[in-house]
């Protein structure tokens, strides 16, 4: 069992892949990992203005929007709005995507993984003043989004984050919060 904890007040933003915008990492397997052979990875992404995401092959995304008024998203060809803050969208990672911001710049919670190398995460969002029983799986990330949030004894402020290894705990979340579950294929 373990429990690390990921402060926002280190992470350093550096740019997209192509350069559209930037990205924080919040954590990645393998640790250390870059762009192009990470099992899976989670960041906060800010999207400051109009213009493409940047593509990567054989990886899908859930990307949950946590801050602005949203964003219209072409995938593929087809249209997604996405104008709700902390409702987790799914979609190919390899597909070109073009990204229209709705009213002012937004900032996304991004989950990507390798098809084949880690199986499709679960991203939920707890809603404020609940209590959520977490499960004790092989990685279980839980980020404080708009407030405050206690997980496994630690009290997370906006953006902090935890990683909980083979941990079943409980959180307790104040505003809303982010339990992602994490799992290596095999």
């Amino acid at each position: 069992m373990t429990v690390r904890v990921l402060p926002a007040a280190g992470r350093v933003g550096v740019p997209w892949k192509n350069g559209g915008g930037v990205t924080r990492e919040i954590v990645a397997r393998p640790e250390g990992a870059d762009m192009g052979d990470f099992e899976w990875r989670v960041s906060l992404a800010d999207v400051g203005g109009d213009g493409p995401f940047s593509a990567f092959a054989d990886v899908d995304r859930i990307l949950t929007m946590v801050e602005g008024e949203g964003m219209d998203l072409t995938v593929g060809g087809e249209h997604r709005r996405v104008d709700t803050r902390f409702v987790p969208q799914r979609f190919p990672g390899d597909l070109p995507t073009d990204c229209r911001l709705i009213g002012g710049p937004v900032v996304n919670l991004n989950v990507m993984w390798h098809r084949g190398a880690a199986a499709a995460p679960t991203v939920t969002v707890a809603a404020p003043r609940r209590s959520l029983a977490l499960p004790a799986g092989p990685a279980v990330l839980v980020v404080a989004l708009d407030g405050t949030a206690e997980v496994a004894g630690v009290t997370l402020g906006r953006y902090d984050a935890v990683l909980l290894t083979n941990e079943k705990t409980t959180l307790h979340a104040t505003a809303r919060t982010a339990v992602i579950t994490l799992t290596p294929n095999g």
